[in-house]
């Protein structure tokens, strides 16, 4: 089975030391124009500008600098708690372990290095693969991945993860389903503020479906375990509904306050979507 590419891209010049495919500010042998620099400061005689050292009141030799393709850290946060184990159409852990499939075979494709932080209420050491350049690193942790029970409590260890990160910029993809309250959310966003961010959305419209429009039915907050018996009835169900807007609406709010476009997977992974995020 070929793993599907993602194609993906960072929004500013990168630092990093590593040959890659992005823009960079590092190198002078490149083949994008920078600027000029002087022979002691740039020594390549081959890139000697005749007409700029001519024109230098000082008569020093110029040469031409050009900046090299450097590679960028990729990394995956992901959201392990106990909501995160929803089965609708095809399971949340399903996709997220098709994601990082991909995803790791595109940063490899890339000459970037891949990472995976998994979080509940801490960070998952079993689910911690540091930043690698290796082949098959995706497979690893998408194995893990569907075999997971996940039973944390909460997502707290989301807090901590960017003490995990690589302290150059990265371009990081946060998954989850963002069932957390919002002060949550934003104090999450302001942790990973120094790195490009992709909020991922991993939703399934079943776990926001009502069931019959009137009788008695148990409800299941999978993050506490705890259970309740509702009596719906039409009056319930529109404020059901109506807050359930409400609170979608004040989550796309807070990316956009942020200056995040969120990517929404509600139909399982698509390589293709993802892409398109991108490049739209």
């Amino acid at each position: 089975m070929t793993t599907a590419e993602i194609h993906y891209r960072v929004s500013a010049t990168v630092r990093g030391h590593f040959p890659g495919r992005h823009r960079s500010t590092r190198g002078d042998s490149g083949f994008e124009f920078r600027g000029h620099a002087n022979l002691l400061d740039a020594p390549d005689a081959r890139r000697l500008d005749l007409h700029a050292s001519l024109r230098d009141p000082l008569q020093n030799w110029i040469v031409r600098v050009h900046s090299e393709r450097k590679s960028v850290p990729v990394t995956m946060v992901a959201d392990l708690s106990a909501s995160m184990g929803f089965a609708g159409a095809r399971p949340k852990l399903q996709v997220m372990a098709d994601f990082a499939e991909s995803l790791a075979w595109s940063v490899w494709r890339n000459g970037d290095s891949f990472g995976f932080i998994g979080c509940d209420s801490a960070v998952r050491q079993d689910f911690l693969q540091p930043q690698t350049r290796t082949r098959g690193a995706g497979h690893a942790v998408a194995a893990a991945l569907r075999v997971l029970q996940p039973d944390g409590r909460s997502a707290q260890g989301l807090l901590a993860a960017h003490a995990y990160l690589n302290r150059q910029r990265s371009l990081v993809f946060l998954l989850s389903d963002f069932h957390l309250p919002l002060d949550e959310v934003a104090a999450l966003l302001d942790s990973l503020a120094a790195h490009q961010v992709v909020p991922v959305l991993l939703w399934d419209a079943r776990e926001f479906a009502l069931s019959a429009p009137r009788g008695l039915a148990q409800v299941l907050d999978p993050e506490s375990g705890a259970r309740r018996l509702v009596w719906w009835r039409p009056a319930l169900r529109r404020q059901w509904l109506a807050r359930q807007a409400q609170r979608r609406e004040a989550l796309f709010q807070l990316f956009s306050a942020h200056r995040l476009s969120p990517l929404l997977l509600a139909e399982g992974f698509d390589a293709d979507a993802v892409t398109r995020h991108f490049h739209a």
